[in-house]
């Protein structure tokens, strides 16, 4: 089956304090909270699978992957009011993200 118009930003968190249960509650709290921007096709929040391969990256915390219709969806949920307020309420959790953005093949 083909989907056709997806476009996936998936985002990787690593905690200031990878150990504490209570910053990573916060920042799944938070991702919730943003689920709720309009843009959001679907969104799946997951963490390090209990997997080990030399290609595998796990030292992650939380990941956040997000499925839009469109780049320019992706955009908008960029600026989007509830995106805005997760960085201002939940940016002071974590060290470092990194983002990857992909689309379907044409």
């Amino acid at each position: 089956m083909e989907i056709k118009n997806i476009f996936i930003h998936h985002v990787f968190f690593w905690l200031k304090n990878a150990d504490s249960k209570e910053d990573k509650a916060k920042l799944i709290e938070g991702l919730q909270k943003l689920s709720h921007a309009k843009t959001i096709k679907d969104f799946h929040i997951g963490e390090p699978a209990n997997t080990s391969r030399g290609v595998i990256e796990n030292t992650y915390s939380v990941s956040w992957m997000l499925f839009f219709e469109s780049a320019e969806a992706e955009a908008t949920y960029q600026t989007d009011p509830v995106h805005l307020k997760f960085v201002e309420e939940c940016s002071y959790l974590w060290s470092k993200v990194i983002v990857y953005d992909s689309e379907n093949v044409k």
